[in-house]
This record gives C-alpha cells, structure tokens and sequence, in this order.
C-alpha cells in the first residue's frame, strides 16, 4: 500500500507545494521523460533499466503530489477506477470506454 500522508509530509516539511498546473506539468515530463529514455528516443522496445523502479516511483510522487493539490484522496480514486473498469468488463468484455 502506499502511504499518501509521507509524500504530504515531504511537500509541507520542504515546502514544496504548487499549482495544479504545475503538477501536471511535472507528471507530464516525468512519464514522458522515462518512456523516452527507455526507448532511446522511439529508437527502440522499451527495456527496464536498473533506475526503471526509482523512475517509476518519481512518477508516483508526482501523481500523488497532482492529487493533494486537487484535494482528491488517491486511494478513492484508484477504488473508483477499478469499481468502473470491473462494470465496463462485465458489461463489454474490455474496460476501454466508447470514447474513439
């Protein structure tokens, strides 16, 4: 389980906090600068590398970072997601939405 309360902790006690423009900004770059990495620029499959668990757990801090400043528990959130994946798979056999 991952505990929410210590990425709050770290924002308040370095004083880190920002906009939400700026979370999503910096959960942008952090996803997209990893898969770039991993693919040398599209060059190639992804591949783990041996910072793959390191870079994945910025990417984590980033998103739980996003949801204090939206004000939404994270934990919720994931609940409600998985709550309407298993309604869309029940139903329609895939969790993707209609959306083309």
């Amino acid at each position: 389980m991952i505990d929410d309360s210590a990425v709050y902790d770290f924002l308040d006690e370095y004083k880190l906090r920002c906009g939400i423009t700026e979370r999503y900004i910096d959960l942008s770059s952090e996803v997209g600068k990893e898969l770039l990495k991993a693919t040398d620029y599209g060059k190639v499959d992804f591949r783990m590398t041996a910072d793959t668990e390191q870079e994945l757990g910025d990417c984590l801090f980033s998103l739980i970072a996003l949801s204090r400043e939206l004000g939404i528990d994270p934990a919720a959130a994931l609940d409600s997601t998985l709550a309407k994946y298993k309604r869309r798979f029940d139903a329609k056999g895939r969790i993707g939405s209609d959306v083309n």
